[in-house]
């Protein structure tokens, strides 16, 4: 065997046909003449890689080699992969970068070449901070607000040139922002040098925009912020971000919200919590008693022994669900108060209970 093919593309003897032709790219990348000119060794590996690879891609060819050591006589194998890379001689790599050559690579083993040509692109998003009051959150407003964003260019239409100066389809590409190069019996596409891609040549360069396409402009727009909107809430306005690029749609408008805090309401989610204090007499004998709720007031009934820190559920007095019909809950917790201490007349009573009642609250702790 004169030559160890399988050592020279670094693969193992039952490497499979892909693992095969991936080392060959590898290698092939890396032993190009054209890209490692004046180098004989280089080059001498090149040839050495692709004689390797004309065989090893061949099943029938692979098994000849597998089986004698070579394929046919050595001036036939040497013919087979000339004939089989004619493509690669004397190619001008000079002027391309790594990936212009990784692009070529990918089209001579079937990659779909990437569409180089500029097409319209959708604006930015825009984001703008509200803060809202405790109510207003709940029940929702419309209201306007001031937004700086970027429009397009009246002038020019949003082209960033002059109307009537040039501006025209490229006529090296033909608007396709691409053309095609031809080495040898090689085709690949390459963006347009003419219009860089974007399928136009400029002319005159806009004197409102100096060619951006874009001015920026102060106006006050109406929103509608919906009830139930919370900290941390997002409200998108379509079409309200800056202008797009090469006649793309404009972005969105994205408002965060923050929302003041309440002197006694405390909201988590779209559930609403208050602390309600009772007297003793209430909290012993029970009673009805007004609570106020973020829609007004509502009665609750206390039943007798009511502890402090009970808490009771009002079903559907919370705060309304965003892009739902219902509502949340509102929970009442309730505070035992004790009497005023200075008042002789409840003094009298509360001794009178403490002679009577021989209730120990402390019974528990052992105490």
């Amino acid at each position: 065997m004169s030559k160890d093919y399988y050592k020279i593309l670094g693969v193992d003897k039952k490497a499979s046909t892909s693992d095969i032709k991936k080392a060959y790219r590898k290698l092939a990348r890396k032993y190009h003449p054209d890209l490692n000119p004046g180098d004989k060794s280089a080059e001498n590996k090149f040839k050495d890689i692709q004689e390797a690879y004309s065989v090893l891609k061949d099943p029938e060819k692979r098994k000849q080699y597998d089986q004698y050591g070579v394929v046919g006589d050595q001036e036939r194998t040497q013919r087979a992969y000339q004939q089989d890379f004619t493509g690669f001689q004397g190619f001008d790599f000079s002027g391309f970068g790594s990936s212009s050559f990784q692009d070529f690579f990918e089209n001579i083993f079937g990659s779909s070449q990437k569409q180089t040509r500029l097409r319209p692109e959708k604006g930015e998003d825009l984001l703008y901070s509200m803060k809202l009051g405790f109510f207003d959150a709940i029940n929702g407003i419309k209201t306007r607000i001031k937004l700086n964003r970027m429009k397009e260019c009246p002038t020019c239409g949003g082209m960033g040139t002059m109307a009537g100066t040039g501006s025209q389809t490229c006529q090296v590409c033909r608007g396709t922002g691409h053309t095609t190069m031809q080495k040898g019996s090689m085709r690949f596409q390459t963006t347009c040098p003419s219009c860089g891609g974007s399928g136009v040549t400029k002319g005159k360069e806009c004197s409102q925009c100096h060619g951006t396409g874009h001015v920026r402009e102060s106006e006050f727009i109406s929103v509608k912020i919906p009830a139930g909107v919370n900290t941390g809430s997002k409200v998108r306005i379509a079409g309200k971000g800056n202008a797009g690029k090469r006649g793309g749609p404009p972005g969105d408008l994205f408002i965060t919200i923050e929302v003041e805090s309440h002197p006694f309401f405390k909201r988590e989610g779209s559930n609403i919590y208050v602390k309600v204090p009772i007297t003793v007499p209430e909290a012993t004998l029970g009673a009805k008693i007004p609570v106020p709720t973020i829609n007004g007031k509502s009665t609750i009934k206390i039943p007798p022994g009511t502890k402090s820190g009970q808490k009771f559920r009002l079903q559907g007095k919370g705060s309304p669900k965003i892009g739902q019909k219902s509502n949340g809950d509102q929970f009442v917790e309730v505070t035992i108060v004790p009497p005023p201490f200075n008042d002789e007349k409840i003094r009298s009573l509360m001794k009178e209970l403490e002679k009577t009642s021989d209730q120990n609250p402390r019974k528990r702790l052992g105490v």
